[in-house]
C-alpha cells in the first residue's frame, strides 16, 4: 500500500476532516480504508502482491550482511565507554559507522534486483497488468528487455540514503550522548541507550525522498502504468526523479499512512 501512495496512485476521493485547530480541511484515505479498498478489487490475495520477492530480497539482504561481517571482521568492536577522551570515543565511532556502511552497501546491491521486481509486482496494480507474474518470468523479462542494468535502476538514490542515514545518525547519537547528557544524571545511561533510536526516526525523515526517488526509478518507463504519464514522466535519472518531484512539493509523498492531508489542487469543492 505505502509504494502505491509513492507512486501518487489515489483511486478514492479525499474525505472532509478536522485538524487540531477545529478547521475542516481534506485528508486522502488512510491505511485502512486503502486495503479496505484493495481487497474489494482484487480480494485478499491483493495485498500481497510482491511479496515473494520481497521475502527473498530481505533474506538476501540479512544473509549477505552476515557474510561481509564474518569476511571482515571489526577488530575492535568495543562499545564506546565514558573511560574514552572525545577523541577515542569519536575514533571508535567511525570505525563503526565504516564497516556498517560497507555491509549495507554490499547487501543493497546484493538484495535490489528483487526488491525492483518487487517493487513492479506491486505496482501493477494500478494498471491492473500482468507483466510480471512470478520471479523468475520477471528476472527473464528484466533481462531481455533492459539487460543487466535493469535490476539496478534506483539503486543510487537508495545508497545514498543509506549512507546519509548511518552517518548521521550515528554521529548526531555519539555527540548528543557526549556533549548533551551530563553524566552526573542518574538516568544518564539510559537515555544514551535510546538515543540511537530517536535519532533514527529523526534521520529516517530526512532521508524518506531518497527512498520515494529511488523506488520510483524502480517502476519508471518500465512498460508499467504507474511508470508511465500521467503518474510521471519517463525520467532520464534519478536526479531528473528529485527535480520533479521537488518542483510539484511532492518528495515526502506517501511518507504517512493515516493522517494524510491532500494537496490544495486536490480541494475541487468548497470545505468551509
Amino acid at each position: 500500500i505505502g509504494f502505491l501512495l509513492q507512486v501518487g496512485h489515489e483511486p478514492l476521493p479525499p474525505t472532509v476532516g478536522r485538524n487540531v485547530l477545529g478547521r475542516k480541511v481534506l485528508y486522502l484515505p488512510g491505511f485502512f480504508t486503502y486495503a479496505t479498498h484493495i481487497v474489494e478489487v482484487d480480494g485478499k490475495r491483493g495485498l500481497f502482491r510482491g511479496l515473494t520477492p520481497r521475502l527473498i530480497s530481505s533474506t538476501l539482504s540479512t544473509v549477505t550482511r552476515g557474510s561481509v561481517k564474518k569476511a571482515f571482521p571489526l577488530e575492535d568492536m568495543e562499545h564506546v565507554s565514558n573511560k574514552d577522551d572525545v577523541k577515542t570515543s569519536l575514533r571508535k565511532v567511525v570505525k563503526q559507522t565504516s564497516h556498517e556502511m560497507m555491509m549495507q552497501c554490499v547487501s543493497r546491491v546484493v538484495s535490489h534486483p528483487l526488491h525492483v521486481i518487487s517493487m513492479r509486482c506491486m505496482v501493477q496494480f494500478v494498471g491492473r497488468e500482468t507483466k510480471y507474474s512470478g520471479v523468475f518470468s520477471a528476472i527473464g523479462r528484466i533481462f531481455k528487455e533492459e539487460g543487466i542494468l535493469g535490476f539496478f535502476v534506483g539503486l543510487v538514490p537508495h545508497i545514498l540514503g543509506d549512507v546519509i542515514f548511518l552517518w548521521c545518525c550515528n554521529l548526531l547519537a555519539h555527540f548528543i550522548n557526549t556533549y548533551a547528557v551530563d553524566d552526573n544524571f542518574s538516568q544518564a545511561s539510559v537515555i544514551r541507550s535510546y538515543t540511537k533510536f530517536v535519532m533514527g526516526i529523526a534521520v529516517s525523515m530526512l532521508t524518506y525522498p531518497f527512498l520515494l526517488v529511488g523506488d520510483l526509478m524502480a517502476v519508471n518507463n518500465c512498460g508499467l502504468r504507474a511508470g508511465l504519464p500521467p503518474y510521471a514522466p519517463a525520467f532520464t535519472s534519478w536526479i531528473h526523479c528529485w527535480r520533479y518531484l521537488s518542483a510539484q512539493g511532492q518528495l515526502f509523498r506517501g511518507s504517512s499512512l493515516l493522517f494524510r492531508r491532500a494537496p490544495v489542487s486536490a480541494a475541487s469543492f468548497p470545505i468551509d
